[in-house]
C-alpha cells in the first residue's frame, strides 16, 4: 500500500458507472478524492470513468445485495488504501408495477439492492471508516420514499426504509465521528429517469419551476455536505415539486 494514500481522502460510490453515481464520482475525483467506483455489470463504463478520474482510483465489481461480495470489496479497500472517508450509497433499481400485480421476485430484487444493499455496505465498511477517524455516509433516497407513487410500491418502500436507516445509522455512528445524511435528488434525466418518458414529463409538469432536477446539483450538494462538520441525521431534497 502506498504510504501517501494514508493521507488522502478515499470515497466509495456504489452504482457509480453511470447516471447520478457517475456525476458524483467525477466531482469527488476533481476535488481530491481517491474514488472507488463500484459497479455491477457496466465494466466498460466503470473502466472509462476510472481513466477519466485518474490517480489511484479503482473500479470494483460487486453486487451490494450480496454480503460476501461486499465483504470482498471491503477487504480490497482495506488492502489498497487502508482507510475510507466517504460512502455514497447510490446504487438502486426499480421494477415498477401496481401493488396487486407486483411479483414477489421483483419486490425482493428492489428491496435487495435499494435497502439491503445499503445495509450491507454500511455494516461492512463502517469499521474501516471508524479506524480512519470518522467520515461521512450519504444515502441517495427518493421523493417516492416520502410521498409514495402509484406503480412504485417496492421502490417507494425501499426508499422510505432507507430514510429510517439513515436516522438510525446517524444516531449509532455519531460517537465514532461518522455523519450520516440522505438526499432526495428529484427526477433527473439519467438512464433510469429517461427510461420512463411519461413519468419524466409528469414530474416536469408538477415542478413549480417546470424543470427536472440536475445531477450536477446533486453532486455539488454531496461535496458541500462532505465539507461540513456538524450536519448529520438530515434529509435534503433537491426537488421543485410541492408535496
Amino acid at each position: 500500500m502506498n504510504s501517501e494514500l494514508l493521507h488522502m481522502r478515499v470515497a466509495l460510490v456504489t452504482g457509480a458507472s453511470r447516471g447520478l453515481g457517475r456525476h458524483i464520482a467525477l466531482v469527488l475525483g476533481r476535488n481530491g478524492y481517491v474514488v472507488v467506483v463500484n459497479y455491477l455489470s457496466a465494466e466498460k463504463e466503470a473502466s472509462g470513468l476510472i481513466k477519466t478520474i485518474g490517480g489511484d482510483s479503482l473500479a470494483v465489481r460487486a453486487d451490494i445485495g450480496d454480503p460476501d461480495q461486499v465483504r470482498g470489496m471491503s477487504e480490497l479497500i482495506g488492502r489498497e488504501y487502508g482507510r475510507l472517508d466517504v460512502i455514497v450509497n447510490n446504487a438502486g433499481v426499480t421494477k415498477d408495477n401496481l401493488l396487486v400485480r407486483q411479483s414477489e421476485e421483483d419486490w425482493d430484487a428492489v428491496i435487495r439492492t435499494n435497502l439491503k444493499g445499503c445495509f450491507n455496505v454500511i455494516r461492512t465498511l463502517a469499521p474501516i471508516m471508524v479506524k480512519s477517524g470518522g467520515g461521512h455516509i450519504i444515502n441517495i433516497s427518493s421523493r417516492s420514499g416520502v410521498s409514495g407513487k402509484a406503480g412504485q410500491a417496492a421502490y417507494s418502500a425501499s426508499k422510505a426504509a432507507l430514510l429510517g436507516l439513515t436516522y438510525t445509522a446517524a444516531a449509532e455512528l455519531a460517537a465514532d465521528r461518522i455523519r450520516v445524511n440522505a438526499i432526495l435528488p428529484g427526477y433527473m434525466m439519467t438512464e433510469m429517469g429517461a427510461g420512463a418518458g411519461r413519468a419524466m414529463e409528469a414530474a416536469k409538469q408538477k415542478s413549480i419551476l417546470k424543470s427536472l432536477s440536475d445531477p450536477a446539483e446533486v453532486a455539488a450538494l454531496v461535496l458541500y455536505l462532505l465539507n461540513t462538520g456538524t450536519v448529520s441525521g438530515q434529509v435534503f431534497s433537491l426537488d421543485s415539486r410541492l408535496w
